[in-house]
């Protein structure tokens, strides 16, 4: 019996609603596996528990949550009760970065039954490698003076070892998928980074044969993210243009609420983290509307990540049946709850064993 010890952190908001029933759907994949169970240990981190304790985790946290074999995430943030910048640095971020998260991993494609606000998605199907630890997110820089003088300064900081890193996941990607990756840049605009980014770009593609390359400013990549979406495989990002590409990603395929994501350690050391892209989404917290697929969607990028990908497949296959079925929430034009959703999708699941 394969079993995945999974830390399990719902986190704030409508995650304390989807994540529960992401983990119903996967105890229902290892029941049809046969050989594969779930062991799982539950974190109350998040902004309720910083209002007790001060902190957005417990001391000990990161060493209880490294014991395990990846980390399952529902939503970071409330900022009715804890600034975003406490709680984004004290839980998300702190993980990704002591964790050495470096690599963000987000499929975005033409879900059935969900209505993309493309006039004509033409069936596109890519996915997003954002480079996820360094980039325009370091925090390097600072602020200085007062007044109308008052300075603030971000650097960006780009490392060949982690951009080239990025690059080589995209490349091994695209190597299953349809041999196509794109290279974000902006070297037209900026002088230092986006340069080295483009060089390291065309070094790391001579090492792949058979791979069409191209690199696009991310001013056009991002309108044509739009206007012709199904031209694309995958797409390797620093983590700010990853980040937006990602949210328009989302958006065309018709609701943030259904985006995944994962979270990579390439070096073992530590646990991968599986979240999805929507927020915590206050302001519909207690209606029981919450969709539950991006959760659900993460969780087969997680079966994926331990190398059960054909279960990953059969996961992904009833999601959209269902949604094709009319299982949807309101967020993607339905007026199902989100129990009839995860309900049906069981049920469809259970059929299949």
């Amino acid at each position: 019996m394969k079993k995945i010890k999974l830390a399990v952190v719902p986190g704030d908001g409508i995650g304390v609603e989807v994540v529960p029933r992401a983990l119903r759907v996967l105890d229902t994949i290892a029941d049809i596996h046969g050989g594969l169970s779930f062991e799982y240990e539950h974190f109350d981190y998040g902004c309720d528990y910083y209002l007790k304790h001060g902190d957005m985790m417990a001391a000990d946290g990161m060493d209880r949550l490294r014991a395990s074999d990846g980390i399952f995430l529902g939503a970071v943030g409330d900022a009715t009760k804890v600034p975003d910048h406490i709680s984004l640095w004290g839980l998300l971020l702190k993980i990704r970065r002591e964790f050495e998260l470096e690599i963000n991993v987000r499929p975005a494609k033409v879900f059935k039954g969900i209505q993309s606000p493309l006039l004509n998605p033409k069936d596109f199907d890519l996915v997003v490698v954002r480079e996820n630890s360094e980039g325009e997110y370091s925090s390097v820089g600072g602020r200085m003076y007062h007044g109308d003088n008052e300075i603030a300064i971000q650097n960006n900081v780009f490392s060949k070892r982690a951009t080239k890193q990025a690059m080589d996941h995209a490349f091994k990607l695209a190597e299953s998928r349809r041999r196509h990756v794109t290279s974000a840049t902006k070297s037209n605009g900026i002088f230092h980074s986006m340069p080295f980014w483009d060089e390291v770009f065309k070094e790391t593609a001579t090492e792949y044969e058979g791979i069409d390359t191209v690199s696009q400013h991310i001013d056009a990549l991002a309108a044509t993210f739009v206007t012709h979406p199904e031209r694309y495989d995958v797409i390797v990002a620093s983590n700010l243009f990853g980040d937006v590409l990602t949210d328009i990603g989302a958006g065309i395929m018709g609701s943030i609420g259904i985006a995944p994501s994962a979270n990579l350690n390439l070096n073992g050391k530590h646990p991968s983290m599986f979240e999805p892209v929507h927020g915590s989404a206050p302001d519909i917290v207690g209606k029981g509307i919450a969709n539950p697929i991006g959760q659900i969607w993460t969780a087969k990028l997680l079966l994926d990540h331990h190398g059960e990908v054909a279960m990953g497949n059969l996961l992904l296959d009833t999601m959209e049946q269902v949604t094709a079925e009319g299982f949807l929430t309101p967020d993607v034009g339905g007026d199902k709850q989100t129990d009839e959703v995860v309900e049906a999708l069981i049920r469809k699941l259970k059929s299949k064993a």
